[in-house]
């Protein structure tokens, strides 16, 4: 067994576990980490507790020290140099006529090391903006390329439900979402219904898919043939997924009439031919393409390996040999600063 407290580093990230060693730390705590990128400053989500070291992906790193005043005016002046290295960086961008948008600037807490994240649609030979950031900063460069739906993490917004944006406010990994998720929930397919600022399918519709396969599964189908708890026959009109009742249209003496039911009360005797099936109209058949080519370029992303890496795969692939590619080190830059390595 291991002693670890969580660690998060901005709102709604990742929680990593750290060895809080001798210190007493409680949830809140504002603490000094050592991390792969250097010292970092980060807020205990966490109190301690001992987990299976098996359950740890990698060696613990150790909890320094709690943050002191210093370490906070620290962490806020480098807040402010941000704000400068983006302005600068935008400048240098433009200079170098790059296809690329930056979408935020990150200083380490120690200064080893000053990141940039920004999106592009295509491949970027920035080797020489490295070089140029590396110069005016005098510091370790990284350039980071990272998905849309990292983009809208990073820069927040107000979502269709007039929220903040889910992965901006709590968030911390990225889920796969199918368009099977917004027809288990009966929602419109109009991409603009169902899509976040991203420009992919929202994220909270996995928040409820559990609970609505579950109901759907106790649900008949439309037009069903039923027989009620009453010994009515007839044929299913509409349902109420949440309330679970089943509206059911039958005959009686000549006319036909409606009633709800709850679907416990209601027995399928028969399913509709396929002859009986109701058809798409135009405007439903295009919503569902344009639908499915939203889940379509969430796919692409997963198979990219965008998004942070944070999104898990709808399904395991097999491994494939790929071909070596010649191009594959052009969007990948070191230069020499004063002996310093510049990653990008």
């Amino acid at each position: 067994m291991a002693k670890v407290v969580g660690v998060h580093f901005r709102n709604a990230g990742k929680v990593y576990y750290f060895n809080p060693k001798e210190l007493e730390l409680k949830m809140m705590d504002r603490v000094i980490v050592d991390t792969e990128r250097g010292q970092e400053i980060g807020t205990v989500m966490t109190d301690p507790r001992d987990i299976d070291e098996e359950k740890l992906n990698s060696p613990l790193r150790n909890v320094l020290r709690k943050a002191t005043e210093d370490d906070e005016e620290r962490n806020r002046r480098n807040s402010e140099k941000e704000d400068e290295a983006f302005k600068k960086c935008k400048e240098l961008i433009m200079k170098h006529e790059l296809d690329m948008k930056l979408v935020g600037a990150e200083y380490t807490f120690d200064n080893g090391k000053l990141l940039f994240y920004f999106t592009s649609e295509n491949r970027v030979d920035f080797r020489e903006l490295v070089k140029d950031l590396a110069s005016h900063f005098r510091t370790r460069i990284e350039l980071r390329q990272i998905g849309v739906r990292d983009e809208t993490k990073i820069m927040g917004g107000i979502g269709i439900c007039g929220r903040e944006v889910c992965c901006k406010s709590y968030l911390s990994d990225f889920v796969p979402v199918s368009i099977k998720m917004a027809k288990n929930q009966s929602l419109s397919l109009n991409p603009t219904k169902i899509s976040g600022l991203c420009g992919r399918l929202l994220c909270c519709l996995k928040n409820e898919d559990e609970t609505y396969q579950y109901l759907n599964s106790r649900m008949p189908k439309l037009m069903d043939e039923v027989l009620t708890s009453d010994g009515i026959k007839g044929e299913v009109q509409s349902m109420n997924v949440l309330k679970q009742q089943v509206r059911v249209v039958y005959e009686e003496n000549g006319t036909r009439e409606v009633r709800d039911y709850p679907v416990e009360e209601i027995t399928v005797t028969g399913h509709k031919k396929k002859g009986q099936q109701q058809k798409q109209n135009k405007e439903d058949k295009e919503a569902e393409k344009a639908a499915e080519a939203l889940e379509a370029a969430e796919k692409k992303d997963e198979k990219s390996g965008e998004n942070g890496g944070d999104r898990k795969p709808h399904k395991k692939h097999k491994n494939k040999k790929k071909k070596k590619n010649p191009n594959n080190g052009e969007n990948r830059a070191n230069t020499e600063n004063k002996g310093e390595k510049q990653d990008s």
